[in-house]
């Protein structure tokens, strides 16, 4: 048996989320068995387990786009018993059972190798959100933003990609400008993650210029729509903003001027099916860029009981940081 928070949806349409306890039987047939230690609680599982989009493809499903833990069986000769692994990604949680449950059986592919310089807990306090924002540091650093280039802004800088992202990019020296809308109340945790300027969102909610001051030699959106074209609006010339999230919205409500007077870049980060190369360059670019400490200062751990009060928050925009799931509690 193993314990797990399962979503189930009725003939009738109706949806429901409960912990409960699945005979092994239940697992899908896939060739690897994976002990899991922590899943963590991103903006998309909130939405999965409160039906807030049509995130859930498949019924009955356990949620956790993340996981991290031990290989238990396996079939798959990339991997043997006794393996640390983690999970993001691949429709993990959406469309194939996920994290938030003792046991997940998995495709080999879907695996990457836990660093040795993580422990399964650190590995999902960095989970989605900070590989998400690795993937972001990595597309400024290709499109040759550094940290003499000018101050880089952070959108929803203390959500759980934004505060990895701020801390990552001073870490290796940019000048970042965190903008959230708790700036009042979250305000010395985003100074101590080490943002040089705090940012009001308010500032870029309403309607973009199609070209106003530039001001920032890139940026990390983690909001979408009029945050994001007010951002790309402000854009140093040849800077690069990368796009991923959409909190505010999936539209996009700009103009062409940034890209063809300032020649800027906007990269789109798709962290779901990025390659198994790509996967470890940013794991293990996190390992070395991302100090422990300041990962601790933005972690909450919650038992799997306490994930539904928690999705609440997350998609309220309460919640500080990275939440990790630990399922075994």
């Amino acid at each position: 048996m193993f314990r797990a928070l399962l979503l189930s949806q009725d003939d009738d349409g109706n949806r429901s989320h409960a912990i409960t306890e699945l005979d092994d039987a239940a697992l899908p047939d896939r060739p690897v068995l994976v002990a899991v230690d922590y899943s963590t609680l991103n903006y998309k599982d909130g939405l999965a387990i409160l039906n807030g989009a049509p995130i859930v493809r498949t019924w009955p499903l356990v949620p956790g786009i993340d996981l991290a833990g031990t290989v238990a069986r396996s079939t798959d000769p990339a991997w043997s018993p006794g393996d640390r692994v983690i999970v993001n990604g691949w429709d993990v949680g959406e469309s194939y059972w996920g994290g938030m449950a003792t046991r997940a059986a998995l495709d080999g592919g879907w695996l990457t190798p836990l660093p040795d310089a993580y422990s399964t807990h650190q590995a999902m306090a960095v989970g989605t959100a900070g590989y998400t924002a690795m993937l972001c540091v990595l597309a400024l650093e290709e499109h040759g933003i550094t940290p003499d280039s000018g101050p880089v802004v952070v959108t929803g800088a203390a959500g759980g990609v934004g505060s990895v992202a701020v801390a990552v990019l001073a870490q290796l020296g940019y000048e970042v400008v965190a903008s959230s809308g708790r700036i009042d109340t979250e305000g010395d945790y985003l100074r101590g993650l080490g943002a040089a300027e705090l940012i009001h969102r308010d500032e870029f909610s309403e309607a973009a210029r199609p070209l106003g001051r530039a001001r920032f030699a890139g940026g990390i959106d983690t909001v979408g729509s009029h945050t994001l074209a007010n951002i790309v609006s402000q854009v140093q010339p040849h800077g690069c903003v990368t796009a991923c999230g959409l909190a505010q919205g999936m539209d996009f409500p700009g103009s062409v001027a940034p890209f063809i007077l300032r020649a800027i870049t906007l990269v789109g980060i798709n962290c779901v099916h990025e390659p198994a190369e790509r996967r470890a360059e940013a794991w293990s670019r996190l390992a070395r860029d991302l100090d422990t400490t300041k990962l601790d200062t933005m972690t909450t751990t919650i038992g799997l009981a306490d994930v539904p009060a928690a999705a609440l928050q997350i998609l309220a925009g309460e919640i500080r940081g990275r939440v990790v799931v630990d399922v075994n509690h």
